[in-house]
C-alpha cells in the first residue's frame, strides 16, 4: 500500500512557501502570485538529512501553492540556517532559522499555472537569484503556442527567458494567432 505524506509546513521546509513563490513583477509562468500562500506537498516518502540541510521528497511528488503546481518524481529541497538577527520569511512558523536556497526537481518535471505549462526531465530553482532552469526535452506552452528545446532558463525577477536547443538541433516554436471574428459590416 502506497503511503502518502501531506504537508503544508514541516521541519525545515516551513519557509518553502515564502521562498518558492515570492511575488514576481514579471513571471514567465504566468502572472505574479502571492508567495505567502501555504504550500501543500504530497509524496510517497520524505527523508530529511539535517547534517546536509536537505529534504528529499520521493515518488509522485506534487507541490501546490495557490494556482501554481509542480510535479516530479523527486524533489530535493536545500536549505541553510539564516544568520542571527536576519528576519524570518513569511510562513516560517515551524523553523524560522532556515531558508531555502535551491530546489531540484528530477524526473518528469511539470510546472503549471492557469495560463502556462513547462515540462522537462530536470528542473532547478535557484531561489536566491529567482531563476528556474529546465533541461531535457523542454516544452513550454501557453494556449496553443508551443516552444521546444533542450534547455530553458526563466528569470522570475526580470521576466527574461532563454530557450537553447540540443547540439545540432534548433529551437522550435509554434505560434497561433488570436482568432478574432471579422468585424460585421453595417
Amino acid at each position: 500500500m502506497m503511503r502518502r505524506i501531506f504537508l503544508v509546513a514541516c521541519l525545515a521546509l516551513a519557509p518553502f512557501g515564502a521562498a518558492w513563490g515570492q511575488p514576481a513583477a514579471s513571471n514567465p509562468l504566468g502572472r505574479a502570485f502571492d508567495g505567502n500562500q501555504p504550500i501543500e506537498i504530497s509524496a510517497d516518502s520524505l527523508e530529511v538529512i539535517q547534517p546536509q540541510q536537505l529534504a528529499i521528497f520521493k515518488g509522485n511528488v506534487d507541490a501546490v501553492q495557490g494556482d501554481l503546481r509542480l510535479r516530479a518524481d523527486t524533489l530535493k529541497v536545500h536549505y541553510r540556517q539564516r544568520p542571527a538577527g536576519q528576519p524570518a520569511p513569511a510562513g516560517a512558523a515551524v523553523n524560522p532559522q532556515a531558508s531555502i536556497h535551491r530546489i531540484d526537481a528530477v524526473g518528469r518535471v511539470f510546472i503549471s499555472s492557469p495560463e502556462e505549462t513547462a515540462r522537462g526531465d530536470v528542473g532547478v530553482y535557484d531561489v536566491d537569484n529567482r531563476v528556474i532552469t529546465l533541461e531535457g526535452e523542454v516544452v513550454l506552452t501557453r494556449g496553443d503556442n508551443v516552444l521546444r528545446g533542450n534547455r530553458a532558463t526563466m528569470d522570475l525577477a526580470s521576466g527574461r527567458s532563454i530557450m537553447v536547443p540540443t547540439a545540432g538541433e534548433r529551437v522550435h516554436g509554434l505560434f497561433v494567432p488570436n482568432k478574432t471574428p471579422p468585424a460585421k459590416k453595417p
